[in-house]
């Protein structure tokens, strides 16, 4: 201090000690210039402090770690989990913040793809229920424009008395971190054929498969055993009893249809012949939920074509389920060719000329699910 007063008072100071130059009047100076120095020292830390707390709570508020309960670190990290309007997470760790399941990679772990996790919701429910019976409108309107109709019905009443003759409620329940639910989503593609995963898909819990997907005379290659049908009125066939049917619609008289199909058979025609009854379970009948095929749309399709495939559908319900997701029998063969496994299709290429699905960015989406470490696809052959 002794070095810093001649900058302060103006005068000289020996180092070693001695007379200060300029007497009493000098050293009154040397006390108001102290005073200004401390009083201007005071301001900008204070100006300092007043920006720091003025930023950190821009940036979601001050955080003081001693007052939050023991545990706080893993519960903060949980929130990282985005919802369906999306949450951005700055820099993913290389390990799961939490695990979900008792599988060795978990769907619903968070922060092992900052990508997934902020297209992934895990509230919305892929099942149309009693409890999410009331569509918002904006996704109401974009379904019953998919195959327009002339004849308008009320899908409060429709749904109504369908759910008289299914149970209309949800058979999933919420992530249980001791269990591994391991599903199989099973597509129609000819790379199945000769490929031998027949026992490697009857291994899983969960086997979904979609419209005709034929088992018997294929065991070898597609397996045997089948917990989910996908299917929409054109497509649909009876099922063993133990086989949920997952009912796809893409309008209000498909809804109809399932109601008189497990009633009276008066529907025989929606846009093509229909069967008039279903012999399937009832208490495993299930619609797909319009909510979650526009989340299916906006979210990870990306608008490309005017709706996604069956396919894309069927493997973002398995991936909102299950603990563990593995696809086979998606896409082309080693050819190129996009034959069922059961049959030689003559117009296996044209729903790429349509424009309805967008093949090509749908087998991307599946790309990056895999590199993501969410689902692991076995390519055939």
């Amino acid at each position: 201090m002794l070095e810093l007063r001649p900058w302060m008072s103006g005068g000289v100071v020996p180092v070693g000690g001695g007379s200060i130059a300029g007497g009493g009047a000098e050293k009154g100076g040397k006390v108001r210039c102290s005073r200004r120095l401390w009083f201007l020292l005071g301001t900008v830390a204070l100006v300092f402090l007043t920006s720091l707390f003025l930023s950190m709570s821009l940036r979601g508020g001050v955080s003081f770690n001693y007052l939050e309960p023991p545990g706080w670190e893993e519960s903060r990290r949980v929130k990282l989990v985005p919802s369906y309007m999306g949450t951005h997470r700055l820099s993913p760790p290389e390990t799961p913040l939490q695990k979900t399941c008792a599988c060795s990679r978990c769907v619903g772990d968070p922060g092992v793809s900052d990508w997934f996790d902020e297209n992934y919701d895990p509230d919305i429910s892929p099942v149309w229920t009693r409890d999410n019976i009331q569509l918002p409108p904006d996704v109401y309107y974009w379904w019953v424009m998919l195959q327009p109709q002339f004849k308008p019905h009320n899908i409060q009443q429709v749904l109504l008395r369908l759910f008289q003759v299914i149970p209309g409620r949800s058979p999933y329940g919420s992530w249980d971190p001791g269990r591994c639910l391991r599903c199989a989503v099973v597509g129609n593609s000819g790379n199945l054929r000769g490929a031998g995963y027949g026992s490697a898909i009857d291994g899983h819990d969960y086997i979904m498969r979609i419209n005709l997907a034929p088992t018997v005379g294929y065991e070898d290659d597609a397996g045997s055993r089948t917990t989910h049908h996908f299917m929409y009125p054109e497509s649909a066939k009876n099922l063993a009893a133990n086989v949920s049917f997952v009912l796809v619609p893409f309008k209000t008289l498909d809804l109809v249809w399932i109601t008189s199909a497990l009633s009276t058979g008066q529907i025989r025609f929606t846009y093509a012949p229909v069967k008039q009854f279903l012999r399937v379970d009832k208490d495993k009948v299930q619609i797909f939920n319009p909510a979650f095929f526009k989340y299916i749309h906006d979210r990870w399709t990306r608008h490309h074509g005017r709706y996604p495939s069956t396919g894309m559908l069927v493997l973002f319900f398995a991936l909102h389920v299950c603990d563990e997701v593995n696809v086979f029998g998606f896409g082309a063969d080693s050819r190129g060719n996009w034959h069922h496994y059961w049959e030689q299709n003559r117009y296996s290429g044209e729903f790429r000329k349509t424009g309805v699905h967008d093949a090509d960015f749908e087998a991307q989406i599946i790309q990056q699910l895999s590199q993501a470490g969410k689902i692991t696809v076995f390519p055939g052959k």
